[in-house]
């Protein structure tokens, strides 16, 4: 889950793969790309068919990457990739021709199956061939023959391409069984006495190809995150060129360009509002259906939508730059990454079909020199199972058991565990302003023992307020808040900033001040004159031996106590005042950390006030660990002692001040307001401000863990049982075949039900 701290530049390559049915595919995909030198991570999604390689640029070349797939019998080209979207929108057509194709195979193999079914009855029923056997068993083989060769080819033809590249997939098992059961029929015609399994192969392929439509279908469903992003998109915009508004495609358009915006319409791209006034509707960002207000000075978000005014807003993003575009970045990469659980389920899969081929020829073999132990259980089943029939040869009896076992093997639901559930998760995450760049961040949320957040911006609302104003020395309270202020104009802290704030309210005209200076953590200080005005913490006196009165101490303490941070403001080493100044918290606060206290996390809260400021707040808020006085850059220690001492942590921040400590913490949250969404330093995002979004992406994570969970015990627990039936002949080859495509539905149906979990948070 860490990041990689070196400094090797390395760039990410989405690669289109076709040809992958199987998580044996999958592995075969990936182990091709890990022989390429220069490359570093890599994940191959099975259900979006794309490989996700970081390389580094000095010694890879795009086409080595393209040409190793090839090599390995796969199709490989580059993912699509313009300035205004991450991927290219031509993918739904794409499945959406997949799927046609998909269902027209499945239609044609059962209007030729359906009569081999109609023309088995008679025998099924009655026990005698109809109208012959000879002619039987004569069409079986010619109505079989389309199915398997002309409507299973791409599966045949797979099979061939993995077995030359010397890897074995699923298609190869279909293949081995369907093509197994055929030959039986034609030995059949020859005069062999075996028993003809061709009308078998044609229901095989048929019930093989009905689950890849449906498969298919569902795995369009598990994947349209993405298409549900690009279709956001504004298409259109109208700017202002030499006063005259124009028309132009939203690719087109370029920083500062001036959007005209009605009622109604999407706003085509990132910016600010420059004239007018609305409400915006960012339920697509944000997963909140209350719209916003926004005034000049205002950001508004592409493909927002303008509610009610007239809107003139400058473009300040474009193209790959712009909040849609980075959304759906942090989704690709979201399902581009692997999840801790899933390297097992990869171990196994790299031996799986192999395995299968071995029990197969040993189910053959055991067939034919044991009969007796190994039809021991079809003994006590004939009774309640119709299609065990004992009395048949053992050849015949070795290759029914054999075909079961090779098409009862499935280890395409493996694949899919994991990748659709994840692809199902983030997609949920997109709509609801949770963006999950980091796949591994949903498995490990779920064994984090405590999560740390930053203070200011993230508990509190990051806009504090001057609350108190005591001057000392004759000092009037004017003039300690326009000397505050005068120094406090070249800071960007926002504590700095409420005093000027406050200035600015009472109309005061600041001074000039000469020779400004922030020292981190304790305050600021410049020259007015001769005179140096300091403005700062406690720390800030320490430093220049300053020894805080004991009657000031008491107000300090006071203060504090009351949850206010004071600034205390000294000309030259003389104190003339104090200046407190409180952030409120958010509304959603309190409910936040209570609620996540009751899923068992332990809350703390890392600032760098004193103590008892500290305390103070995390006692309003209820937050059970403190981490005080910490330095913006001692922020990444604290969080490594904690892990040290509690274990996995995850850290909430503003994503941009706290990028470090995000980095250094197990997961790493970065609380987001609109457009400012910081990518690189966070596993997850939240678009929405408040800590109600903390609960939901827990809840999310959570829920996705456990559907991958799900899927892997029920793909993995499908073949245990399985299996082992089929070596012993209780399972016909038609209902393992049913089985088998049932399993890959079942998994990715499965994950499509996540869209019904609740990840909202409980209501005060």
């Amino acid at each position: 889950m860490k990041k990689d701290d070196g400094i090797k530049r390395t760039e990410k390559a989405i690669i289109d793969v076709t040809g992958m049915h199987c998580a044996a595919c999958k592995a075969t995909v990936e182990k091709s790309l890990k022989k390429v030198k220069g490359t570093s991570s890599i994940a191959v999604n099975l259900a979006s068919e794309k490989a996700y390689v970081d390389y580094d640029p000095d010694e890879v070349k795009l086409a080595d990457l393209t040409e190793a797939i090839e090599k390995s019998g796969y199709g490989a080209k580059l993912a699509e990739v313009n300035e205004y979207q991450f991927v290219s929108s031509e993918e739904s057509d794409k499945e959406e021709k997949k799927m046609r194709s998909a269902k027209k195979r499945m239609i044609w193999a059962w209007i030729f199956t359906i009569p081999i079914v109609i023309w088995m009855l008679p025998e099924m029923l009655l026990g005698k061939m109809w109208p012959n056997m000879m002619l039987h068993e004569a069409v079986m083989v010619i109505l079989a023959t389309p199915v398997l060769f002309w409507l299973g080819w791409p599966t045949l033809h797979s099979a061939e391409k993995s077995i030359i590249h010397r890897s074995a997939n699923m298609d190869v098992l279909i293949a081995l069984g369907t093509l197994s059961s055929y030959t039986t029929g034609l030995a059949k015609l020859l005069g062999s006495p075996i028993a003809s399994y061709a009308g078998i192969s044609a229901m095989i392929m048929a019930f093989h190809l009905t689950g890849r439509y449906m498969e298919s279908k569902a795995r369009g469903k598990a994947s349209q995150a993405i298409r549900k992003l690009l279709e956001l998109g504004a298409k259109t915009a109208h700017i202002l060129i030499d006063g005259e508004e124009k028309e132009i495609p939203v690719e087109q358009l370029k920083i500062n360009d001036i959007m005209i915006i009605r009622p109604g319409e999407k706003i085509p791209t990132d910016g600010e509002v420059v004239e007018g006034e609305s409400s915006i509707d960012e339920s697509m960002a944000t997963g909140e259906s209350m719209p916003v207000e926004k005034h000049i000075g205002n950001e508004v978000i592409g493909s927002t939508i303008n509610q009610r005014g007239l809107l003139k807003v400058k473009a300040t993003k474009v193209g790959k730059d712009t909040f849609l575009s980075q959304v759906i970045k942090m989704v690709e990469e979201c399902q581009g990454s692997k999840v801790p659980i899933q390297d097992f389920a990869d171990k196994v899969t790299a031996y799986f079909v192999p395995a299968v081929l071995v029990i197969a020829l040993l189910t053959f073999v055991l067939w034919l020199l044991l009969p007796g132990p190994m039809s021991s259980l079809g003994y006590w089943a004939q009774s309640f199972i119709p299609w065990i029939n004992l009395d048949l040869g053992r050849f015949t009896l070795a290759i029914f058991a054999t075909v079961a076992v090779l098409v009862i093997a499935c280890p395409c639901a493996l694949g899919l565990a994991t990748p659709t559930a994840l692809m199902v998760g983030s997609g949920i995450g997109a709509e609801n302003g949770i963006l999950i760049r980091e796949g591994s961040a949903i498995q490990t949320l779920k064994d984090i023992h405590t999560i740390v957040f930053d203070k200011t911006g993230t508990l509190t609302k990051g806009a504090p307020e001057v609350t108190d104003i005591i001057p000392f020395q004759g000092n009037s309270q004017e003039n300690l808040i326009k000397l505050a202020a005068s120094v406090e104009s070249g800071s960007e802290h926002p504590l700095g900033q409420a005093i000027v704030k406050k200035a600015l309210e009472m109309k005061m005209e600041l001074y000039q001040i000469q020779n400004f200076q922030s020292i981190t953590g304790e305050g600021v200080q410049g020259k007015l004159g001769d005179t140096i005005i300091s403005v700062g913490s406690r720390r800030l006196l320490e430093n220049i031996q300053i020894q805080v009165p004991d009657s000031l101490e008491k107000q300090l303490i006071e203060l504090e106590d009351e949850a206010k941070t004071a600034m205390i403001v000294l000309s030259d080493d003389h104190i003339i005042g104090v200046i407190a100044v409180a952030d409120t918290l958010k509304e959603d606060s309190i409910q936040s950390i209570r609620e996540l206290e009751s899923m068992g996390f332990e809350t703390a809260m890392i600032t760098g006030d004193n103590k008892r400021t500290a305390n103070a707040i995390a006692k309003k808020v209820g937050i059970t660990r403190v981490l005080a006085e910490v330095l913006p850059d001692g922020k990444v220690s604290a969080i490594r002692e904690l892990q040290q001492k509690v274990g996995l942590v995850a850290m909430v921040g503003d994503g941009i001040n706290d990028a470090p400590a995000l980095t250094q913490a197990d997961v790493g949250i970065a609380i987001g307001t609109g457009t400012d969404i910081a990518i690189e330093a966070s596993d997850v995002t939240l678009v929405r401000g408040n800590l109600s979004a903390v609960v939901s992406a827990v809840k999310l994570s959570r829920a996705t863990f456990k559907k991958i969970k799900q899927n892997l015990y029920w793909a993995f627990g499908y073949n245990v049982l399985a299996i082992p039936l089929a070596i012993l002949g209780i399972l016909h080859p038609i209902i393992a075949e049913i089985a088998m495509a049932s399993s890959s539905v079942s998994v990715v149906t499965n994950a499509n039900r996540l869209r019904k979990a609740n990840i909202k948070p409980e209501q005060v």
